[in-house]
């Protein structure tokens, strides 16, 4: 059986493992999540790299794939582990592009350490529309503990927009955002557009391994 670890600092590696789980039941995913250093992880590149060196030592060589579910290890430090250890396969969650030219403004929701990146700021050139980024730091956490509430998501929005805009779509840069989707619904709309890295990396680890998702059907 093909082998995947899933590495993370929190909760979003467990969800995009979920995900794994349920539309690949060919393979065996082992899930490497450093809940102790999620600070560390989210906020500083070089410790984050540092500390996934520390925590992927026993599968580097040994299983099929690693996928880094965390966006600023995949910005800082996928191109170096894919240069250091040739012999392993590694992917990581990209920042998601609009499928179409945006209606208005998007709002991107990250965090600081994300958005001081180089490649955060290529992402925002070629994103080639009108943005907004909403720095939202405490949110991964909170949602590692199960402490963020709709209300505090609605507060810390509704100060983020005071004009009171309400933007069609926005892209989630942190992969712990996946589980409050609702709530970004029921603050900005039920017609909104969200836009993640799940599905395309969920592709990406079927190209690069060759198998299809659950009862052989190809990835949309």
């Amino acid at each position: 059986m093909l082998k995947i670890v899933v590495f993370d600092s929190g909760y979003g590696g467990e969800l995009f493992a979920d995900l794994l789980e349920e539309e690949l039941p060919v393979v065996e995913v082992i899930r490497v999540i450093d809940w102790r250093n999620a600070d560390k992880i989210q906020s500083n590149p070089k410790e984050a790299r540092k500390l996934a060196k520390t925590a992927l030592r026993p599968y580097i060589g040994k299983v099929d794939l690693i996928v880094f579910a965390n966006h600023l290890l995949t910005i800082t430090s996928l191109k170096h582990f894919q240069r250091k250890y040739r012999d392993q396969v590694f992917l990581g969650l990209k920042l998601k592009y609009p499928e179409k030219p945006p209606r208005g403004t998007i709002f991107i929701l990250t965090t600081k350490a994300v958005s001081k990146t180089i490649n955060y700021h290529n992402y925002l050139f070629h994103l080639k529309s009108k943005n907004k980024t909403i720095l939202l730091d405490s949110w991964p956490a909170k949602i590692d503990d199960g402490e963020l509430t709709e209300t505090e998501i609605a507060a810390t929005l509704n100060r983020s927009t005071k004009d009171n805009y309400r933007p069609k779509e926005i892209v989630l840069a942190c992969a712990q955002f996946q589980d409050i989707k609702a709530e970004l619904r029921n603050f900005y709309g039920h017609n909104l557009k969200i836009y993640d890295s799940f599905k395309d990396s969920l592709r990406d680890v079927c190209k690069t391994l060759k198998i299809r998702g659950i009862n052989g059907r190809k990835i949309k």
